[in-house]
């Protein structure tokens, strides 16, 4: 699957783990990715968080997809800060799953995500 996901690779995302129903992954701040407040745009941060959230959900082997989503934003980071994200699946229950995405920069926690996922059928 990350070999085809051209967005999180031109992000620079690393995946570190990957297996059912867990996921890590990292990537660096770039100066491209810093809004006009000097700080890592929203939407950057949210990219890692989904693409984690995505590795965790298609573990299990059918393609899954994202249903909804919704991250809160703790504090922000800066260019050169690289960020790492886990993945924890909190439930799976038919085609549906629930999956909270913590992403920190070291020990300082930058956001929380809440991904819903949503198994489409066939597999990776």
């Amino acid at each position: 699957m990350f070999a085809g996901d051209n967005a999180s690779r031109a992000a620079g995302i690393e995946i570190l783990a990957a297996g059912e129903g867990h996921a890590s992954a990292r990537m660096r701040i770039t100066s491209d990715m810093v809004n006009g407040h000097g700080i890592a745009h929203g939407g950057y941060v949210f990219l890692l968080a989904d693409s984690t959230f995505a590795f965790a959900c298609n573990g299990h082997g059918p393609v899954t997809v994202a249903a909804g989503a919704d991250i809160s934003f703790v504090a922000s980071a800066k260019e050169g800060d690289v960020l790492t994200a886990v993945a924890t699946e909190r439930a799976r229950y038919g085609r549906s799953g629930i999956y909270d995405v913590s992403v920190r920069n070291g020990d300082k926690l930058i956001a929380e995500f809440r991904g819903r996922s949503r198994v489409i059928g066939g597999q990776q």
